[in-house]
């Protein structure tokens, strides 16, 4: 299909183009590829997006072969809305290429943009796998969620007033702050959500699950008081 020109191009004469540079190699899994089409792009990356009024959060990640999404891992924070666009989200990326997800609604904002900031990442050869020779199988993605497959969400709450409240580490939920004769944290009491429901599933008796999924960290032992953050 010929182009279709304005009347001062059709009249110019022509020059001939001396310089064929072709695209700058990117590295992915482990080679240099120089990228012409989609289908030359792989590599698994995360990134993170926001909406416009900045009322939630959204981590993907994205395990891209040969220019098609594989996997797809959909984290959202701070919007109850977010977490059913995510479910559509999840369903929706597998199976398109990243251009196709670049121009897809995946409802929530704070999606769509993680996905523009991945695609930019992909593209450009800037991936976590970038210089892993072979990438990740797909999966890969589940991985980062560790036992229990929960995501590592960290919940902190502190006033002016009455100082910090921790609720939530990465090892899971927090049951008691563990403060010093001088009021200081010291420690933490927690349980591990992910792996006790594991363990109910399983048939083990509720209390006995969050038994053995509760541990501690730092000096709690030592604490002269210990408190309920959601309470005290």
């Amino acid at each position: 299909m010929s182009c279709i020109c304005s009347e001062e191009v059709k009249h110019m004469c022509t020059v001939a183009k001396g310089a064929k540079h072709g695209p700058a190699p990117i590295p992915e899994e482990g080679k240099w590829v120089k990228a012409k089409e989609i289908t030359d792009i792989s590599g698994l990356t995360h990134g993170v997006g926001w909406c416009a009024p900045q009322q939630g959060a959204c981590k993907l990640t994205l395990n891209v072969k040969n220019g098609v999404i594989e996997e797809a891992l959909v984290e959202t924070l701070g919007c109850s809305g977010m977490t059913h666009s995510a479910a559509m989200a999840s369903e929706v990326l597998p199976g398109k290429t990243i251009l196709e997800a670049l121009n897809s609604d995946l409802v929530c904002d704070a999606i769509n943009t993680a996905m523009r900031e991945l695609f930019l990442q992909i593209v450009y050869g800037r991936t976590q796998t970038a210089f892993s020779e072979g990438g990740l199988p797909v999966g890969a993605g589940l991985e980062d969620l560790g036992k229990g497959l929960r995501s590592q969400v960290g919940t902190m709450y502190g006033t002016k007033e009455k100082g910090v409240r921790y609720l939530e580490m990465a090892e899971g939920y927090v049951l008691e702050i563990g403060l010093d004769k001088n009021s200081e944290v010291i420690g933490y009491k927690y349980v591990h959500v992910g792996k006790m429901m594991e363990a109910i599933k399983k048939g083990v008796n509720p209390q006995e699950a969050f038994e053995k999924n509760t541990g501690t960290y730092g000096r709690f032992a030592e604490a002269a008081t210990k408190i309920d953050p959601r309470h005290k």
